[in-house]
């Protein structure tokens, strides 16, 4: 009878203990954003050590002193689609682009979280609203009508390396993005990952084209 006893507390307190498993587990299970930072850097050293992509260096770096540089002062460049332009955008030239914003791939998003977007799906030039990057966003008309006033660091150095007619993927570091304290949605420490697309520059006093 007593090992009836036995048998009958094990059935008992089996699921307990499978249940005191299951919350100790859920307890350790990575958070979203665990171990952002160092999964940021992480992600950039090994962009940096793979040559299909291009790296750029920051505008704000003198391109004299390149020997004092490290993998966060680049942007690194998967260019998706080259364009038709011969000149690149200065300071004080304005852009009518498109783009979309993500973070690296984290526990819940495969593909990144997508923070802002002027266009939805895949791209394609005669739907990705570029438009509405210029009247809703209205990120290329600033009091200045300066580039380098348009969003972060790394972001301005792709626009002033990118021709009318570039498609490209852009990553950037979060040195060169919104650095260690992160803006709204997006995290500190975060690398910026933009799919971009230039449709068209003019310089200071020229009529806005209409994109077509």
């Amino acid at each position: 009878m007593k090992n009836w006893k036995y048998i009958l507390l094990a059935v008992i307190l089996f699921p307990l203990v499978g249940m005191v498993s299951s919350c100790s587990e859920e307890s350790e299970e990575e958070g979203e954003f665990d171990n952002w930072q160092e999964k940021n850097e992480a992600f950039i050293s090994q962009l940096a050590a793979n040559p299909n992509y291009q790296k750029i260096l920051t505008y704000t770096k003198d391109v004299t002193t390149t020997s004092n540089v490290s993998n966060s002062d680049f942007i690194y460049v998967e260019v998706l689609e080259s364009g038709s332009g011969t000149e690149t955008a200065l300071f004080t030239d304005s852009v009518l682009y498109t783009y979309r914003g993500r973070l690296i791939p984290s526990k819940s998003y495969e593909k990144g979280y997508v923070f802002e977007e002027t266009f939805l799906g895949d791209f394609d030039w005669s739907t990705a609203g570029m438009q509405k990057a210029c009247v809703s966003w209205n990120p290329v008309q600033t009091s200045t009508g300066t580039v380098n006033s348009l969003f972060t660091q790394g972001f301005c150095t792709a626009l002033q390396n990118m021709k009318k007619g570039d498609h490209w993927m852009v990553y950037i570091p979060y040195q060169l993005a919104y650095g260690e304290t992160g803006s709204s949605s997006i995290p500190g420490y975060s690398t910026i990952i933009f799919e971009v697309a230039v449709a068209d520059i003019w310089h200071p006093g020229e009529y806005r084209p209409i994109f077509k």
